[in-house]
């Protein structure tokens, strides 16, 4: 058995989920993959080769809680009919769902270089998450980029409201209460051209009923120079924290930080308990 399948199946043992609860975990991320592919993986009866096979393994990565790279960096180089998929970022719809896309104009996504991610969470006195507020900083790597493109999964049995706070406006939304997604074009306030950057900032307003909060994630389908997670807690702070990237224990308060830099695609954020 190669190294990979030994540390698939070392992991998939680990965390105690069956192939059939995988394969639910990973179309929950919009990543199909059947059981009998997750067995022939752990198996070394057949390895991830194509473009969505590999962004499986990221998300597989997080569901299993072992550190970003432990599996992937245990691949290889691909095989020559396959050599540029590695390189090429994965499509939108291997994170997001492809039916809240598909109205969205997103061709400009790969054009913009994430420089900075900032993520500020308010989570209230009853546990729950209030307000997610954004800011991004973008650069243009060709003339034409004008938007932005967010997407975002709750447990909540209502959507938040979405409000434009700077440099942007909304465009197209598509709002989806039972699968809970909601997608939105940010339109920027002018069109950049090559070499240019823009800071944007929107805010996602949680209404009632509000689900107890007990992590936010951030995914990463490109790089990111820069990624700032602030999560403040209005009442008292949860007794248990853990960064999701690599499972370290963080030291519980009204206020925990996750700061990265050289942010690579893929999960990070923070997780905790009451």
């Amino acid at each position: 058995m190669d190294e990979f399948a030994e540390a698939l199946r070392s992991a998939i043992t680990n965390r105690g989920l069956g192939l059939e609860r995988l394969r639910e975990h990973l179309s929950q991320h919009g990543v199909s993959v059947s059981p009998t592919t997750l067995s022939g993986w752990q198996t070394g009866r057949s390895r991830p080769e194509r473009q969505k096979s590999l962004q499986a393994v990221v998300h597989l990565e997080h569901i299993l809680q072992v550190p970003p790279g432990h599996l992937s960096e245990l691949l290889g180089p691909p095989r020559p009919r396959g050599r540029w998929l590695r390189k090429a970022p994965a499509p939108m719809s291997a994170f997001w769902p492809e039916h809240a896309l598909q109205d969205m104009e997103t061709r400009w996504d790969d054009q913009l270089i994430r420089v900075s991610q900032q993520d500020f969470v308010s989570i209230g006195a009853d546990r729950t998450a209030r307000s997610f507020r954004s800011r991004q900083v973008l650069s243009a790597s060709m003339n034409g980029p004008d938007r932005w493109v967010v997407v975002m999964h709750t447990e909540s049995r209502a959507l938040p409201s979405l409000r434009a706070l700077k440099n942007c406006e909304i465009g197209r939304l598509v709002e989806d209460e039972t699968r809970g997604v909601l997608a939105a074009e940010l339109l920027f306030d002018r069109v950049l051209d090559k070499g240019e950057s823009i800071v944007i900032e929107h805010e996602l307003v949680n209404v009632a009923p509000r689900p107890l909060a007990t992590r936010y994630e951030r995914e990463f389908r490109l790089p990111a120079r820069e990624y700032v997670l602030e999560v403040t807690f209005s009442g008292t702070p949860p007794v248990s924290v853990t960064q999701l990237a690599d499972g370290t224990a963080v030291a519980p308060s009204q206020t925990l930080l996750d700061v990265a830099l050289d942010v690579q695609p893929g999960v990070r954020g923070l997780r905790w308990s009451w």
